[in-house]
């Protein structure tokens, strides 16, 4: 099992900046994760859209369209976290962010790949 806690979450002018964390534990999230971290986020009234991935192990990260140059993933393997930097925001960032985790491989953009699903930070980027 693997619990994810996301923080960071907030109001924020459109060109502002948020940071996101996700904390991950359990006992399938030990040394041996060799999986993918990812963050997702879904809009009223939208489909979940992917955002970032980032391999444990290899720390490269994969961004979606809309995010590329304005957002980044990174971790810390020590404190099993995960981040996500948020610059240059846009109203139409806004939305429930997720994180989630998958001990394997797989197609690291759908969601239905994520086995595991923290329980969302809100996002609201005004105007």
């Amino acid at each position: 099992q693997v619990q994810l806690v996301e923080s960071g979450g907030g109001l924020v002018q459109a060109g502002g900046s948020l940071r996101l964390s996700c904390a991950a534990s359990g006992r399938t999230f030990s040394s041996y994760f060799m999986g993918f971290m990812g963050w997702f986020r879904q809009a009223p009234g939208k489909e979940r859209e992917f955002v970032a991935a980032i391999r444990w192990t290899v720390v490269r990260p994969y961004y979606g369209d809309s995010v590329q140059r304005r957002f980044t993933m990174s971790r810390d393997s020590v404190k099993n976290t995960v981040y996500l930097q948020m610059n240059s925001l846009l109203l139409q960032d806004t939305a429930v962010y997720y994180c989630a985790a998958v001990p394997s491989g797989g197609i690291i953009y759908r969601a239905s790949t994520y086995n595991y699903w923290g329980q969302g930070t809100q996002v609201t980027v005004s105007s």
